[in-house]
């Protein structure tokens, strides 16, 4: 006797097109944000020319909302997304998978989709807490997944634009043939649980919820001199640097070296800037120091020009990095000397650190010990 195998059958009301449209709604709009907020954030921490050029100083905070609105809306994401999946899932179990050429690029393009947001949710939330099990680097595989995911999501929602339009609002003619009792508590459930992930994480970055943070990898007012810090002296291979033999190096059309004394016996200045890092954390701290712009107007600087800020640091990608010509003038802009009326200490930059206004924390150079000016 010949065995049949028939597909399982799902009965649950909440596998639906209206369940699936609304969580939809909610995911587009998280991805949405997450992904613009993410452009924003690579193409600051990894600026072509043009844009070091143009790229502004003002708002001080900009780049803090900018990369915790893309960390925790990729952090909501996550509830999201699950829900989606469950509300769908029985769709991989519809038979024949396909009945034709377009429903097997369909499915394809889905499971583009889902691998690639699961990639980088999952890839993205280990990134906040600088783990990295795998052999690839984060950065460019993060940025390329990222609109693979969107190429796909548009083409799911042109696909999908006729099923969605009957399901869009409770009133839809498709969904008031499938409206179920237990949707409305479904819906409050997944809402709670992304408020739920919200409220624990997002104070990392948003400090006036920082008492809530529970799951978040960092506290803003946890590291040294009650500032967090991602890349420590040692691990930079940065030696213990000594006072008196420490030297700054400005060049430019008139070339200058200074010691860390005559550094601190220039005009000093403050500034509340805050550090505002990739991984989702940022803190604001008061800074001084002695400004940029002084520094570049005493080497006979052009006030078009940039500036590039070289670490002491032996190794690691963010050892220069450059100042536009708004950065670079901006009065706020310090090489810093001290925090919170401190001399910095080793891990964050002693003896002298760059601190500037929207800007991302990779690029807000530790151990300076030389700026040239660029024409």
């Amino acid at each position: 006797m010949k065995l049949r195998v028939l597909p399982p059958v799902f009965k649950g009301g909440l596998h639906d097109p209206r369940t699936a449209t609304a969580l939809g709604r909610w995911l587009g709009a998280a991805f949405g944000v997450c992904f613009v907020t993410g452009l924003v954030s690579h193409f600051l921490q990894h600026p072509p020319g043009w844009l070091v050029e143009v790229m502004p100083s003002r708002p001080v905070w900009g780049y803090r909302l900018t990369q915790g609105l893309h960390v925790a809306s990729g952090i909501a994401a996550i509830p999201l997304l699950l829900a989606k999946l469950w509300a769908v899932y029985p769709k991989l179990f519809v038979w024949p998978p396909a009945r034709s050429v377009g429903q097997a690029l369909e499915r394809v393009s889905v499971a583009v989709l889902v691998g690639g947001a699961l990639f980088e949710l999952v890839t993205g939330l280990l990134n906040t807490a600088q783990w990295y099990p795998w052999a690839f680097s984060f950065v460019p595989a993060h940025y390329a997944v990222g609109w693979l995911v969107v190429g796909a999501l548009l083409l799911h929602l042109a696909v999908k634009a006729p099923l969605i339009r009957a399901h869009w609002t409770r009133r839809s003619p498709g969904t008031l043939a499938v409206e179920g009792a237990g949707r409305r508590s479904f819906m409050g459930a997944v809402g709670a649980a992304v408020g739920a992930v919200t409220l624990t994480t997002v104070g990392q970055s948003f400090t006036p919820l920082k008492g809530a943070v529970l799951f978040a990898p960092r506290h803003p007012d946890e590291g040294p001199q009650g500032l967090p810090v991602n890349r420590t002296a040692a691990a930079a291979g940065v030696g213990r640097v000594g006072a008196e033999e420490y030297r700054l190096t400005v060049a430019g059309p008139r070339p200058y070296t200074l010691t860390l004394d005559a550094l601190r016996g220039l005009p000093q200045y403050e500034a509340e800037l805050p550090i505002a890092c990739v991984e989702g954390w940022s803190a604001s701290a008061r800074w001084g120091g002695v400004r940029v712009v002084d520094l570049l107007e005493r080497a006979g600087a052009p006030a078009h020009a940039r500036v590039r800020v070289v670490s002491l640091q032996l190794r690691g990608a963010y050892r220069v990095s450059e100042l536009g010509p708004a950065h670079a003038r901006d009065p706020l802009t310090l090489l810093a000397l001290r925090l919170d009326g401190e001399d910095l200490v080793p891990d964050h930059g002693f003896p002298v650190r760059l601190i500037a206004p929207n800007r991302p924390g990779v690029l807000q150079t530790k151990w300076v010990g030389r700026l040239e000016v660029l024409a």
